[in-house]
């Protein structure tokens, strides 16, 4: 029986992949920053734990918690939306020490179980925002190209290691919490500064005006696909719209 661990399993993605590897007979440890009894089923092949990918010690602890890991899915992302120009850097800061430097970290924790061990897989959850040009979307699109990079460099050094390193490629979600994190809960008025907001306007008009969406289900089934391809292959679009981008590019 094989372990995963998967990062961000409160809600969305990372939650429906969690009980998806469970499904399928697999031990999952289902880390979340402040774990919450109830979100996923109760099993012994089911443990959460607390984790928060910005902190070394909390990875340190969480891995020491977990033993023994198979895959690692880096899933845990903040979001963001907005124009750049009205984007603090402290913002822009913290989008990426939780979606590019925290997926850094967290490999770089396990990796030297992986390669001691002679194999091992890493997926790198990213975004669709990678396969196209997304307006009011630069720095979450930033810090998920960083990780494409990151991943596309990191499975050249791991191959010799029997060590596999994927990225998945979600497309737009309508039922996971993304657009209200991103957002603040705030409207399109507050959000947007004036000069922006005729263009901000058709930017998302042309957004919902699309015809299919990804679904939670779908991402879980295309990192399941990735933790198990063996032919080389790096990157995995999950969604339909998705896969009309990467097909597009």
């Amino acid at each position: 029986m094989k372990t995963v661990l998967i990062t961000g399993t409160s809600s969305g993605y990372g939650q429906e992949t969690a009980r998806f590897f469970h499904a399928q007979g697999w031990d999952v440890i289902a880390t979340m920053r402040t774990p919450r009894p109830g979100v996923l089923p109760e099993s012994d092949r089911l443990r959460v734990v607390g984790l928060d990918v910005t902190e070394p010690e909390s990875i340190a602890a969480a891995l020491d918690a977990a033993g023994p890991v198979d895959v690692l899915v880096n899933n845990a992302g903040i979001p963001s939306i907005g124009v750049f120009e009205d984007t603090r850097m402290a913002r822009v800061r913290e989008v990426f020490e939780t979606n590019t430097f925290g997926v850094m970290a967290m490999t770089q924790a396990v990796l030297p179980r992986f390669r001691e061990r002679g194999s091992g897989v890493v997926v790198n959850v990213t975004s669709s925002v990678v396969l196209g040009h997304m307006p009011l979307s630069a720095v979450y699109k930033a810090s998920k190209m960083a990780v494409e990079g990151f991943s596309a460099s990191l499975a050249l050094e791991l191959a010799p290691f029997g060590v596999r390193v994927k990225t998945v490629q979600p497309g737009a979600c309508l039922t996971t919490n993304f657009g209200e994190r991103a957002t603040d809960g705030r409207s399109l008025d507050d959000m947007v500064p004036p000069p922006y907001a005729a263009f901000a306007k058709t930017a998302l008009d042309g957004f919902m005006g699309q015809d299919v969406f990804t679904r939670e289900r779908d991402v879980a089934e295309t990192v399941w696909q990735a933790v198990h391809d063996t032919t080389g292959r790096l990157r995995f679009p999950a969604g339909p719209d998705a896969v009309r981008l990467a097909e597009a590019k």
